[in-house]
């Protein structure tokens, strides 16, 4: 089981930012989630915003990317 995905896309800090939540439970592996956290990074453009450890091993990601505003061209 992989660490599991929550998006926020409301721009929480007023900048344009759209947020993504890992939530990883202690039984699963590191090298794996981070892997994981590698490939959304890689190929969906987002970066490492906060790293936080829980007491029982939860770890959670919060990995952000910037809300791109496209206007018409037409």
């Amino acid at each position: 089981m992989l660490a599991t995905d929550r998006y926020v896309t409301e721009t929480m800090d007023g900048r344009g930012w759209e947020y993504m939540v890992l939530t990883c439970q202690p039984q699963e592996s590191l090298k794996e989630v981070r892997r994981q956290v590698v490939d959304h990074a890689e190929y969906g453009r987002w970066e490492l915003r906060r790293t936080r450890l829980y007491i029982g091993g939860v770890r959670k990601y919060w990995l952000r990317r910037r809300i791109m505003r496209v206007q018409r061209t037409a």
